[in-house]
């Protein structure tokens, strides 16, 4: 099987209605102390193209391994959409190893009427050719987007 990075395999798509101004929800993506509170423990964050970002996920009782994200904001368009680069590795002294995997992810913000914002979410990397990781990344933005939509609406 050959591997087409903008093949349907290669990515996962949600798109989701949140009951909240656009600004309020682009701000969950980009203020650290908002961030700290749907998406991951600890956040160093510079929101702006070329700007460089790191998530702590502390790990739990279920998977005690703390995860780390990586990344640089490609592309910044306030309210609008952002493009990062999204490295996931297991423990900071992993990088650049088989224990990391490199996504590209999309996200897009579009004001609707009465107030509500839609945001749509394209993950794409090579780890999604197969189907358990698109499976598990589709269940864990679900659940994270769950997790906004509750802080914010």
């Amino acid at each position: 099987m050959t591997y087409d990075p903008t093949g349907p395999e290669s990515q996962i798509t949600l798109t989701r209605t949140i009951a909240a101004p656009v600004e309020d929800v682009f701000a969950a993506w980009t203020d650290p102390a908002i961030l700290e509170q749907w998406q991951a423990d600890e956040v160093e964050n510079e929101p702006f193209e070329g700007g460089e970002y790191r998530y702590l996920l502390q790990g739990d009782a279920e998977d005690p391994t703390d995860r780390v994200v990586t990344g640089r904001y490609l592309e910044y368009v306030e309210n609008t959409r952002l493009v990062m680069s999204w490295l996931v590795s297991a423990d900071e002294d992993e990088r650049e190893t088989d224990a990391e995997q490199i996504f590209v992810l999309e996200v897009d913000f579009r004001e609707l009427s009465g107030g509500s914002t839609a945001i749509t979410i394209i993950e794409r990397g090579a780890a999604h050719a197969d189907p358990e990781s698109r499976i598990f990344s589709i269940e864990a933005w679900s659940l994270a987007i769950e997790h906004l939509a509750e802080l914010i609406e």
